[in-house]
C-alpha cells in the first residue's frame, strides 16, 4: 500500500532533480488574478496574443484542467549564464534564455521524472505537468506557492535568486500541506521602469504591444515604425528589465548542461547573422527556443 508522500519529500526529489526551489499551493480558483487578467484583455494590453484570450476560466482555476485537482506544485528551473559568456560583440542580441535547449522540453522531462516519483511513493493519481503551453498562471500559482513575489517587471522574483529562471507545475489530485506566499521587496525601486526603452512598463503592469519581447517574437507584422529605433539592439526576446534588477546581483549560475549555450548563439557576428540563409537559421534554432519565429521574422526584425 502506497504511504502518504509529504511535501518535503516532494521538495526534497525535486532539488535533486536540478530544481532551483519547489512550492505548493492550494488549487483553487484565482480571484484576484481574475481581476487582473479581465483589465489587462479590457484594456488590450495583450496586443495580437489572441490565445490569451481563450479559456479564461480554464487559467484561473486549474481544477477545470484536472479533475479533482486538490494541489498544485511549482518549480523553478534556473538558465542564468556566467557574465563572461557572451554573445559576439555587435550582433542582434537574443535573450539568455534561449541560448541552449528548448526549455519546454527540459521542463517537461524533469517534470514528468518528478510526477513519475510522485506516483510511485503514491499510487496512482490524475495529474498533469504543465511547461509554459497550456492555460495556466505560472507566476501567480509560483507566487502562491511562496517562490518570490510578482515584480513591477511583472517578472517572478525570489529574494535569493532573482528571477533567471523558468516556472513549471504539476496539477494534481492529491492533498499537499501548502506553503505561504512571501511579501513583496521591490519597494521603491523603479529601475525596471526608468530602463525599458519602450515604456511597456508601469508599477507592477505591462502594455504588451510595447514590451520588446513581444515586438520581436510573438508580433508576426512588421514592427511598428515608433519602436524600431528603441531595441537597443533586440532581435529576439529582451532581458533589460532583468539585467537591471538588484535582486538579480545574487543570480547563481546554472551548472547542469541542459542549457549550456548553443555554439551559434554565441560565435555569430552581427553580419553573419544578418545574412544567415533560410536553412541555416532552422538548423541553428531547431532545438531552441527560437525555433518559435521564423526567418523570415528574424530578417525583418
Amino acid at each position: 500500500m502506497p504511504k502518504k508522500l509529504t511535501s518535503t519529500e516532494i521538495k526534497n526529489e525535486a532539488a535533486r532533480l536540478g530544481f532551483l526551489l519547489c512550492g505548493i499551493s492550494q488549487a483553487g480558483f484565482l480571484e484576484k488574478e481574475a481581476a487582473h487578467l479581465e483589465s489587462y484583455l479590457k484594456e488590450n494590453r495583450q496586443g495580437k496574443m489572441a490565445y490569451l484570450e481563450n479559456h479564461f476560466d480554464m487559467r484561473l482555476d486549474p481544477r477545470k484542467l484536472v479533475d479533482g485537482a486538490k494541489s498544485v506544485i511549482s518549480v523553478l528551473l534556473n538558465y542564468f549564464q556566467p557574465p563572461e559568456i557572451v554573445q559576439c560583440e555587435g550582433a542582434p542580441k537574443i535573450s539568455k534564455y534561449a541560448w541552449g535547449e528548448d526549455y519546454h522540453l527540459v521542463l517537461k522531462r524533469k517534470l514528468n521524472l518528478l510526477l513519475d516519483f510522485i506516483r510511485t511513493h503514491s499510487g496512482e493519481i490524475n495529474a498533469r505537468v504543465f511547461t509554459d503551453s497550456a492555460p495556466v498562471m505560472d507566476k501567480a500559482w509560483a507566487k502562491k506557492s511562496g517562490l518570490g513575489w510578482i515584480g513591477k517587471n511583472t517578472n517572478l522574483i525570489h529574494p535569493k535568486t532573482g528571477s533567471w529562471f523558468f516556472i513549471g507545475e504539476i496539477i494534481l489530485d492529491l492533498e499537499l500541506e501548502a506553503d505561504g506566499p512571501m511579501q513583496d521587496f521591490c519597494g521603491t525601486c523603479t529601475r525596471c521602469i526608468d530602463a525599458c526603452p519602450t515604456s511597456a512598463l508601469e508599477p507592477y503592469q505591462i502594455d504588451s504591444k510595447k514590451c520588446i519581447s513581444y515586438l520581436t517574437i510573438e508580433l508576426k507584422d512588421n514592427m511598428p515604425d515608433e519602436f524600431k529605433d528603441k531595441t537597443n539592439g533586440w532581435a529576439y526576446g529582451c532581458d533589460i528589465c532583468q539585467e537591471v534588477c538588484p535582486w538579480n546581483s545574487f543570480a547563481v549560475a546554472y551548472s547542469g548542461e541542459d542549457f549550456k549555450p548553443l555554439t551559434p548563439m554565441l560565435a555569430y557576428t552581427k553580419s553573419k547573422w544578418l545574412e544567415i540563409e533560410k536553412s541555416e537559421f532552422k538548423m541553428i534554432t531547431k532545438t531552441s527556443a527560437m525555433s518559435r519565429i521564423k526567418w523570415e521574422k528574424w530578417m525583418i526584425t
